[in-house]
């Protein structure tokens, strides 16, 4: 936005917008503060929007300006997010950061083998999504700076998606963020890396070198806000030239937790459409499995674009799955359960885990070096897989016998 405007706003308005709230903000010679509220839950929360407006306009050092307010039920996260946006379009110099708390739940940490057969698209702009977004218990969720803002609202969904790392309750989800397109996207990490973000998505990632700028630009910015946790990256693939590259991508940093793919854009490169079949993508998708292996990452399939097919995300997990994938994306809550269900082993894999660890226990026992199953050898990686095998089978169980008490309940 030019400062040259005379007046600064962001926000949504309309009957349609739920959540969320438009803010103008019109300076003025003189009069002092005026603050005008129009909302469905004025009588309820008019008094505490006033209060929190009024403290916003001090911390801005706003004494002179004219107030619009048109609320949607929009949260104080929100509202604080809306208002800092409006302020920085009217003075791009502006530089404090209005913060709201810090939620002691948003203090989780992350593993770089945690589990992440699911994690949830929501648009960055959209905070209407967001509070009830960890009760669906995917693995992950994602906040999106990049497609799904258009490019007038990046500047204002920068600052929705960190007051929402700092001030949403996620439940215990791995809390991601897609940055935009390098380089532009080196530009967001100031607004993420300093509130608890997990894992930075790395969009049309197609070199080593894209990762590693991005790996050092999150360590310049932890070392300046003295931040311990750890934060790593999944770049995604979407283009042939980043297949070409994947191994370079994958093994470009230790912070690498995952690769993933793109299939839309992907196939756009291809000059192709994308298929219910995917014969254009096996040979990519199979490139991703082998090269996240080789790098001793996860491999993370696309998303499946059709919310009301449960047949056919099933279908195409089991797919994904056959090739190596150990995880897929979801735009809707309904396809959580489902991946998660999918991905879960068979009877014949949990069988043979269970003989693996207990035969690699017994020769533990015995104080054997070489472990064998029948006339199989079996080597410590092996064993680790067995592992896995059999916790995800144990949550899988644990997961189903809540869903059934929930749904009971209702």
């Amino acid at each position: 936005m030019s400062s040259k405007l005379k007046k600064g706003f962001a926000g949504k308005r309309g009957n349609k917008v739920r959540s969320d709230c438009y803010i103008e903000i019109i300076p003025k010679k003189s009069g002092g503060l005026k603050i005008d509220i129009a909302s469905k839950v004025k009588p309820m929360f008019g008094i505490s929007i006033k209060k929190q407006i009024t403290e916003m306009c001090a911390f801005f050092n706003l004494k002179n300006v004219q107030i619009i307010i048109e609320d949607n039920g929009a949260l104080p996260f929100v509202i604080a997010a809306r208002f800092e946006a409006a302020v920085k379009r009217l003075n791009p110099a502006e530089v404090k950061e209005f913060l709201p708390p810090m939620l002691k739940s948003n203090l989780k940490k992350t593993s770089k083998d945690k589990l992440r057969r699911s994690r949830l698209y929501l648009p960055g702009n959209e905070p209407k999504f967001f509070p009830n977004a960890g009760l669906h218990k995917p693995d992950g969720i994602i906040l999106d700076l990049e497609d799904s803002v258009s490019h007038s609202e990046k500047d204002s969904a920068r600052f929705i998606v960190r007051n929402a790392l700092r001030a949403v309750d996620f439940y215990g989800c791995e809390r991601m963020v897609r940055i935009n397109q390098l380089p532009k996207g080196l530009d967001d990490l100031k607004y993420l890396i300093p509130h608890n973000v997990n894992v930075i998505l790395i969009p049309k990632c197609e070199t080593g070198e894209q990762v590693f700028k991005t790996v050092q630009e999150i360590k310049r910015i932890k070392t300046t806000n003295n931040i311990k946790n750890e934060i790593y990256v999944m770049p995604i693939i979407e283009s042939a030239l980043g297949v070409i590259n994947t191994y370079e991508i994958a093994s470009a940093s230790q912070d690498v937790c995952a690769l993933t793919i793109g299939l839309e854009d992907y196939t756009a490169d291809l000059g192709t459409q994308r298929t219910f079949e995917g014969k254009e993508s096996l040979f990519a998708r199979s490139i991703i499995v082998n090269a996240a292996k080789a790098a001793g990452v996860q491999a993370i399939d696309s998303v499946f674009s059709d919310i009301n097919d449960m047949d056919a995300l099933r279908e195409s997990i089991m797919e994904a799955k056959s090739l190596g994938f150990e995880g897929k994306g979801c735009i809707h809550p309904r396809q959580i359960q489902v991946v998660h269900e999918t991905f879960a082993p068979g009877n014949e894999e949990i069988e043979k885990a269970k003989k693996i660890v207990l035969a690699f226990e017994e020769a533990e026992k015995k104080g054997l070096g070489v472990v064998s199953l029948g006339s199989k050898m079996i080597d410590a990686p092996v064993v680790k897989r067995a592992h896995k095998t059999i916790e995800l089978a144990l949550l899988n169980k644990k997961i189903r016998k809540n869903w059934k008490n929930e749904t009971n309940k209702k």
